[in-house]
């Protein structure tokens, strides 16, 4: 990247064509854009990302040109012009799109030609090497493969080479002796991921071992040939051009392989918008007669038929693109193919590099136009076609997207435009989806579109570019990265692609982050040229250090390299609900009666009498179990044991809803059923086996152990393979056949386990909370299944407003909640005092919530030493002012509504969100006061609506002792409790500005339900009233006089007041 001159001014010249520009003040549409770049994305130098501000098509001189007006200016002012000719003029951009340009900017332009330069589209979109290659025969099957991911499943083909792969990779350091490779092919074949795999694909050990094996000689005779002494006449003698277009010398040479750098090297590349793992990063020799030259190249493997095709080669040319990230232009790389020890230079010329970035943007132009907005705006977004079907029967046959492909079209483009599907494919379409009714089809439709929507909300790639385009520094004020960091300790090998890091800060102490315990991470090094180098999780962090489980070793960089640890979101992509969502329209039993039920509102089927399923030997054990349970729950456990397709239970808040699926779990395992247990959270998962356990019912943990809950951890397939050291597929399979009870994410359904394992009876918690398409994945592996869930708390969440408006927020338990005869309802309540349950009696649940005893419903909190701090407080406040404070802390008043209106206490809008730090410190004095008086800090909890109101009230906290109070949303306080609750709502302002989140009366539900004894709510009523949900519950409180108003500047004097 070359020093750029001065932009030119406006009315730019090249040749005899003009573009005139229109000033941007003058312009909507550039003000509109200057607005949603704000956040320092545009940018000139080596990572140069330009905005396009006007396309115009020109002829010059008898062809045809683009003329792309540009800005890499945030005021977007200072523009300049980007000239595509020759084959460059047909690439699809619009204006609003955000490129990068590789080349010189001279002459007052830049110039994108045949010869020289190039645009690469939305670069901050990383696709993989091996999708652009894919997409040379078939664009329509790349596009399909990016977002259907887990329907593109294993073959024996794809073990075979995964695993001869590794073999080649720990041989390549090791020795090629035919000892030892049969000693590295058997520890390959003995890891647990391998034999996983075995299980899915039903293959033999023996059989699939011997497969390896005959390999392996060719492993021997491309070592001999290709690590030999420079010397050695037997070096095969090669006669293709190695290098690139302008290294003419055409002369035979000897390829010598002298060491391998580096195992599949990780390399995201935000110049070229590429990403790839290098097989082997090797060093090479060239022999050219008496000379010998170095050179760092890609070296690709590859075990299927020796084809050196044009998918094969692009790939490597490609890997050469990626490694200039890390090192010199390598300008060729090599192709060998395991089977016959064949081994192809694959030099990468202009030519074939410009091609594939243009089949790169293209994919990326596809991937970004997954919908389009109607003209008209009252029109909804519709999903957009498909690249075009090829006419290629052979390339069809074979494609793992073929289903997907014909679904995509009947249901999709065939509406929209018959001719879409013309021709000899339609006939094809026809019959393979010829099952599928139009409400199915309408089905597929609607929550592709409705899933694509809300991806482009969750777009992971604007957190994913930060950490390119954003300096460690930077980043670390967000709290999501840590930089300076230095290898302290000798890595770990815990098993093969897990290694324990541990970093220390350059400068002592670790900054203030919010990366936890668990977080994904990325690890670059502080040079721009070792970013991403691995990827994996935090395992711990102290005020000092930092460790990680990282899926590379990286004791070969020197000891003084400077890392950077950025916190990876991965937010839940589309490829899991898309997959179980083409899963349910195949034409098998389990998804034709999956639709009938869920799509077609079949009526669910019951058995008339339970001695009928239940076992005479289990009568006992089940009477004891029903002992414990109240009249609903014992309804409950009726009910499922009757079902022949489902049952809802609902959960209402307090009722034992953990308890229930408890004590569930146990009936049916005593009547021998199998169960499978879901729920979309590791933790909601964990919270029902932590109780199962109690009473020794054995169960299988899938998942990842570090996620997993550390006393349950002993329980996962990962710690009983190690306990067990289990190395052959006969062991595997006793360890799946042992457990009836399996217990994982609706997520994890991808497990090998579920190809050949079948359930009785499939249990999803949180269903309310599931989406429809993740909430369908277990279910697919289940004879009969049970939602429970309470669609009057949390929804699923949905953060784009058109899906929501499209229904994406009705979870699967609220759409099949009309088959009444399916519901059971559990009303007894052990949480709540009376006083508490009364609001969300009256404001949600019709009176249907009862408490569980006396006990319950008297139940006050514990203020020991309340009298003297009261009496402490007065002492230091005016009391005419302090009249509130005893009803805001009277144990016999379980409910108060504490009035900011008169303080007054105004919200504050910046960058990060809204916030109100009036409220905040009255929040904080109020904590402080409970606990004086005799509260544990544990008990209490604090909740507000927006991540703002949480930090300021955090660092508050922080600087007090009271840090220990739990500080938290209202979503993450579902399904728990606390003796007391204190509610921030934050929202005060006169101009009527209403946020959305206040206005869900399923929130405010949860945040009114969480507190067992003492519930303070705080905020201004005008402003609150204007909420329909609060207004409601504010007229509640104030017939029942449990509205305080707080008297004039009353924070002032009190919130000094602190624990001491």
């Amino acid at each position: 990247m070359k020093a750029e001159p001065k932009p030119p001014e406006p009315g730019l010249r090249m040749g005899k064509t003009s573009v005139e520009e229109t000033p941007a003040a003058a312009d909507p549409f550039l003000k509109k854009m200057a607005a949603a770049f704000t956040d320092g994305i545009l940018r000139r130098g080596v990572d140069n990302r330009y905005l396009v501000l006007k396309v115009n098509t020109v002829q010059n001189e008898g062809s045809q040109e683009k003329h792309l007006i540009i800005t890499a200016a945030q005021s977007l002012e200072d523009q300049e012009l980007c000239i595509l000719r020759d084959e460059w003029d047909d690439l699809s951009v619009e204006p609003g799109d955000i490129i990068h340009l590789e080349g010189e900017y001279k002459a007052d332009a830049w110039i994108i030609d045949k010869d020289f330069g190039y645009l690469i589209l939305y670069p901050d979109m990383l696709i993989s090497g091996t999708s652009v290659a894919n997409s040379i025969r078939c664009m329509r099957r790349a596009v399909l493969n990016e977002n259907f991911r887990s329907c593109d499943s294993s073959s024996h083909q794809m073990l075979i080479g995964t695993v001869l792969h590794e073999i080649f990779q720990k041989a390549i350091n090791d020795s090629f002796t035919q000892e030892k490779l049969q000693e590295l092919a058997l520890q390959t074949i003995q890891e647990i991921k391998h034999l996983k795999e075995m299980y899915y694909l039903n293959l033999k050990e023996d059989v699939f071992k011997q497969e390896i094996e005959d390999y392996l000689p060719s492993f021997s005779k491309w070592a001999e040939e290709f690590m030999h002494g420079p010397m050695s006449a037997d070096l095969p003698m090669m006669q293709q051009t190695l290098l690139s277009d302008r290294n003419k010398n055409e002369s035979p040479y000897r390829i010598q392989v002298t060491e391998a750098l580096d195992i599949e090297e990780n390399i995201w590349s935000p110049r070229f918008g590429l990403k790839g793992k290098i097989d082997v990063t090797v060093n090479v020799k060239i022999h050219r007669g008496s000379k010998a030259t170095c050179r760092v190249m890609p070296l690709e493997l590859k075990t299927g038929k020796e084809s050196n095709s044009i998918e094969h080669r692009s790939q490597v040319v490609l890997y050469t693109l990626l490694s200039q990230e890390r090192r010199a232009d390598p300008e060729a790389g090599l192709l060998l193919y395991l089977r016959t020890a064949t081994m192809y230079p694959v030099p990468a010329n202009r030519l074939d590099r410009r091609e594939l970035i243009k089949l790169r943007n293209q994919l990326a132009f596809y991937l970004s136009h997954s919908v389009t907005k109607s003209i008209a705006e009252k029109e909804q977004t519709q999903l957009t076609p498909l690249p075009p079907v090829i006419n290629d029967s052979f390339a069809c046959k074979y494609c793992s997207q073929t289903y997907n492909c014909a679904l995509y079209s009947r249901a999709v483009e065939q509406p929209m435009d018959k001719s879409l599907a013309a021709g000899a494919t339609l006939p094809k379409i026809e019959k393979m989806t010829q099952h599928l009714k139009y409400s199915h089809l309408q089905y597929f439709s609607l929550w592709y579109l409705m899933l694509t929507l809300e991806s482009q909300s969750k777009d992971t790639r604007k957190s994913h570019r930060n950490i390119w385009l954003m300096s460690a520094a930077e980043r670390e004020k967000t709290g999501d990265c840590i930089g300076n960091l230095m290898r302290t300790e000798d890595v770990q090998t815990i098993c093969n692609g897990q290694y324990l890091h541990t970093f220390q800060h350059k400068h002592g102490t670790i900054p203030n982050t919010n990366l936890m315990t668990g977080d994904r991470v990325m690890l670059s090094g502080e040079e721009r040229r070792l970013l991403a180098l691995s990827s994996g999780y935090v395992k711990a962090i102290t005020r000092t250090t930092v460790t990680c489980l990282l899926d590379r070793n990286l004791s070969k960089l020197p000891r003084v390299t400077l890392f950077r640890l950025d916190h990876e979101e991965r937010i839940g992509g589309i490829e899991t609900p898309l997959g179980n969502l083409s899963k349910l329209m195949e034409n098998t039993p389990v998804s034709e009666k999956l639709r009938d039920l869920i799509i077609d509102f079949r009526e669910p089927q019951f058995i008339q009498y339970l001695s009928s399923v239940l076992p005479h030997e289990a009568k006992d054990t089940v009477a004891n179990i029903l002992k414990g349970l109240n009249k609903p729950q014992r309804q409950a456990m009726k009910k499922v044991l009757l079902s022949k397709d489902y049952t809802l239970i609902v959960g209402m808040p307090g009722t034992g809803k953990t308890t229930t699926i408890c004590a569930l779990v146990r009936i049916l395992y005593a009547c021998g059923f199998s169960v499978l247990l879901t729920s979309y959270t590791h933790s909601a998962v964990d919270n029902i086996l932590l109780k199962l356990m109690k009473f020794k019912v054995g169960f299988l943990r899938l998942g990842q152990t570090q996620k997993v809950h550390p006393n349950i951890q002993k329980f996962t397939e990962e710690e009983i393979c190690r306990e067990k050291s289990i190395k052959s597929l006969t062991s595997l399979e006793e360890l799946y056949n042992s457990q009836p009870i399996v217990a994982t994410t609706c997520m994890a359904i991808n497990h090998p386990i579920f190809s050949r394992k079948r359930f009785d009876f499939c249990i999803v918690d949180e269903a309310s909370q599931i989406s429809q398409p993740v909430c369908l994945g277990p279910l697919f592996f289940s004879s009969k299944f049970v939602l429970v869930g309470d669609h009057l708390q949390l929804p699923p969440l949905v953060l784009n407003s058109e899906a929501r408006g499209l229904g994406m927020s009705e979870s699967l338990f609220k759409r099949l909640e009309q088959k009444q005869n399916a519901v059971v309802q559990l009303t007894v309540q052990y949480r709540m005092n009376s006083t508490i349950m009364s609001l969300s009696n009256k404001l949600v649940y019709e009176g249907k919530l009862e408490c569980g005893s006396d006990r319950v419903a008297n139940a006050i909190v514990s203020l020991p030493f309340l009298k003297n701090v009261m009496l402490d407080l007065q002492a230091r406040t005016d009391h005419s002012q302090t009249s509130w404070l005893k009803e805001a802390f009277e144990p016999n008043n379980p409910v108060c509504f504490l009035n900011t209106e008169k303080i007054p206490a105004p919200e504050q809008a910046e960058k990060g969100g809204v916030s109100n730090i009036i409220e905040a410190k009255l929040i904080v004095f109020l904590a402080s006061v409970f606990i004086k008086a005799g509260c544990n800090p544990l008990d209490i909890g604090i909740i507000a609506p927006y991540r703002q109101q949480l930090k300021i009230i955090t660092h508050l906290l922080n600087h007090s002792s009271v840090n220990t109070v739990e500080v938290n949303t209202v979503d993450k306080y579902q399904g728990r409790d606390k003796s007391i609750i204190l509610v921030s709502f934050v929202r005060s302002n006169k101009d009527g500005n209403l946020g959305e989140l206040l206005k869900d009366w399923r929130r405010l539900n949860v945040a009114i339900t969480r507190a067992k004894h003492k519930l303070v709510l705080l905020g201004c009523v005008p402003s609150l009233s204007q909420y329909p949900p609060l207004e409601k519950l504010l007229r509640h409180l104030h017939l029942e006089h449990k509205i305080f108003n707080l008297p004039l500047g009353a924070h002032e004097s009190i919130c000094q007041y602190n624990v001491r």
